[in-house]
């Protein structure tokens, strides 16, 4: 968790998956207009198709807008998932 929010996800131990994964998150996410077909590649060699690589596209970006959208709204976490995000504790659901 560390390493990913120190910007540092690259120095992890990942599967091939999860590292192509985030190489495509990544791109998408830091520079969306160099994408190019070679990027998506990784992700074809371990068997993606062409709906799943656009299930990613869409989740990379849903993820961006929403975050883009509060930061710039100025929202803030409540007091409860801030204090997790602290602690690294799970959130616990009411009731359970």
């Amino acid at each position: 968790m560390k390493a990913i929010e120190e910007h540092r996800w690259q120095e992890l131990e990942l599967s091939p998956k999860d590292r192509a994964l985030c190489e495509v998150a990544h791109k998408m996410s830091a520079t969306p207009t160099r994408m190019v077909e070679e990027d998506w590649q990784p992700l074809r060699d371990l068997g993606f198709d062409d709906e799943q690589c656009l299930e990613v596209a869409h989740i990379v970006g849903v993820f961006n807008y929403l975050t883009r959208m509060a930061d710039g709204l100025g929202l803030q976490l409540d007091p409860e998932t801030f204090a997790a995000s602290k602690s690294g504790e799970a959130l616990r659901r009411p009731g359970g």
